[in-house]
């Protein structure tokens, strides 16, 4: 079981050395994806669990939230839409 705890270390490690200039939440995701929990990712990254679960609900939220359209991409939908077949 230490022999694994050694390796979670070095990979979060090599993860964020990597990462170096990314933003918190882009590290948070990582780490995420990789397969840390949100007390372990807040351990290494020296913050609260509560941040780390609002961060990953975050990039969640955001990666399958649509777009809002533009004013142009409005105005072209309307015209298309009044358009006589």
């Amino acid at each position: 079981m230490a022999e694994r705890d050694r390796l979670e270390r070095i990979l979060a490690l090599v993860l964020l050395q990597n990462m170096k200039g990314a933003s918190q939440q882009d590290k948070i995701v990582q780490l995420s994806v990789a397969g840390f929990t949100n007390y372990e990712i807040a351990d290494l990254l020296q913050t609260t669990t509560g941040v780390v679960a609002q961060s990953l609900y975050t990039a969640r939220r955001g990666s399958t939230r649509r777009r809002k359209a533009t004013p142009s991409q409005k105005g072209r939908r309307r015209k298309a839409s009044r358009k006589k077949h």
